[in-house]
């Protein structure tokens, strides 16, 4: 069971209005904590959901018990960026998925998180979003369910940018742009992507931040978050990601292609900070 403590930061706001509206937890989860009377004061009394709070009351909540499936692994290698009650972000290497794709895979980085998190007591980890195989970089994860709701809407909502480096083949003359192009798969090829104006609407900001003779170095953000999104924008501008030959991008002598997620930032809907997470920090 994951507990963690919250002051009410408005004045006669309910735990009904809270959950339900404010932070938009889920119907399941809102019911379970209702029938548990899982929301307590600092005593340890069960509070009434439609009692109006003054600001400054604090809450303590007792998230129901819910288990994620993943296998566990050690989490001897894994590297934490940031974390809280609520979330853990963490540095995921280039060459491991982000979680499994079937029944008992392990080797994904969702299992060291799993690991991670029950070392501390706990049982929930679940990714917030994720990154290719191939990208290295920053992925948060929530660590109950309340926050796997909330930190989803804020993927939804563009409400969390996401900041890439990107090493790419070739001159990049235009020193920054926006590329608006819709992305679909790739008919004739299993796991490609590509440019289709029956595909989903994508949005990639970037500006060049250095100039090599053969590579150019791009730094780019993310407005919406399609497979590929980067690797396929970048490669229709004429610049694949050096090393990413799915996309014919140049292949490097390890076989890996140069693309990281270098930043979070967000305000927290919980604790309503602004986070800003980078992995150059650490």
């Amino acid at each position: 069971m994951a507990v963690f403590h919250y002051q009410i930061k408005d004045e006669n706001v309910t735990v009904e209005q809270l959950l339900r509206d404010h932070w938009q937890a889920g119907k399941k989860t809102v019911h379970e904590m209702r029938m548990t009377k899982s929301v307590k004061d600092v005593t340890g009394q069960p509070l009434d959901w439609r009692t109006p709070l003054p600001q400054g009351t604090e809450l303590v909540f007792e998230v129901p018990h819910t288990a994620s499936a993943y296998a566990v692994v050690s989490s001897t290698n894994l590297s934490i960026l940031f974390e809280d009650e609520h979330i853990i972000a963490v540095l995921k290497p280039r060459g491991i998925a982000t979680h499994p794709d079937g029944p008992g895979e392990t080797g994904t980085l969702i299992n060291q998180v799993l690991g991670y998190v029950k070392e501390s007591g706990g049982d929930y980890a679940e990714h917030i979003h994720r990154l290719d195989k191939g990208t290295a970089g920053a992925i948060l994860v929530a660590k109950h369910p309340i926050a796997k709701a909330m930190f989803d809407r804020l993927i939804e909502q563009n409400a969390i940018t996401r900041k890439y480096m990107a090493e790419v083949d070739g001159y990049v003359k235009r020193p920054k742009g926006t590329i608006k192009l819709p992305i679909g798969r790739d008919r004739h090829h299993p796991t490609r992507r590509r440019i289709s104006l029956t595909g989903q609407s994508a949005v990639t900001h970037f500006k060049v931040i250095e100039r090599k003779e053969h590579t150019s170095i791009v730094e780019a953000e993310l407005e919406t978050g399609r497979t590929h999104q980067i690797r396929v924008h970048l490669a229709h501008l004429g610049h694949p990601v050096t090393g990413d030959t799915l996309y014919e991008g140049t292949e490097t002598e390890d076989r890996n292609y140069r693309l990281t997620a270098t930043s979070l930032s967000f305000v927290h809907p919980i604790t309503t900070e602004r986070i800003t997470i980078d992995v150059n920090e650490k």
